[in-house]
């Protein structure tokens, strides 16, 4: 996951891969038939930790459960949640490489492509349409359409993401946190009921 984080499935050889575990070329094709065995796996990996940890996966702003403990969300909590969802993506090895290897392979890899539009802007997306339409219903916020409002909350946040993945420095995400917090206080503010 390494190797194909930073140079890519193409430019990493499968002796660079025998090479970074520490055991021989022929070894390594005992565990796996193939490079692609071993993409299709470690991809596998990644779906099954976005499934169980993203909070953008298995729920429903219109499920009554869902929904019970979020009454009381106001821009500080909310700011809190995603500050700590960044925290998890920019730091989880698993989630970090498995963003970064679908970031390189995106171009020439299409169903990887997919994969990559699915899980950072269509279920982001998806999440944060229900979040509006849920602050909507209850009053904190003024309906300026919620698709619209979807997006000018969370794709700032996705670039500061997206920033902070490319320059991997803790200043950057410092920034990027107290930029998350003006934003969606600034957010609220703007679009309060």
């Amino acid at each position: 996951m390494e190797l194909f984080s930073v140079k890519g499935y193409g430019a990493t050889s499968v002796s660079m891969i025998a090479d970074a575990v520490g055991i021989r070329k022929a070894s390594l094709y005992n565990h796996f038939e193939s490079k692609q065995a071993l993409l299709d796996e470690l991809i596998a990996s990644v779906i099954d930790e976005y499934n169980r940890h993203s909070m953008f996966v298995n729920v429903s702003w219109d499920d009554e459960e869902f929904t019970r403990d979020k009454t009381d969300l106001c821009a500080h909590k909310v700011a809190v949640q995603v500050k700590l969802h960044l925290r998890y993506i920019l730091h989880d090895p698993t989630v970090s490489r498995g963003r970064k290897m679908l970031m390189i392979e995106q171009f020439s890899n299409p169903e990887l492509g997919k994969l990559l539009t699915k899980m950072n802007y269509d279920d982001v997306m998806s999440y944060h349409v229900g979040m509006m339409r849920f602050f909507i219903k209850n009053g904190v916020l003024r309906d300026a359409g919620a698709e619209t409002m979807a997006a000018q909350f969370c794709l700032p946040i996705s670039a500061w993401l997206n920033l902070c993945d490319r320059e991997n420095e803790p200043e950057r995400e410092l920034e990027a946190k107290a930029l998350v917090d003006k934003h969606i206080a600034n957010f609220f503010e703007l679009y309060k009921a």
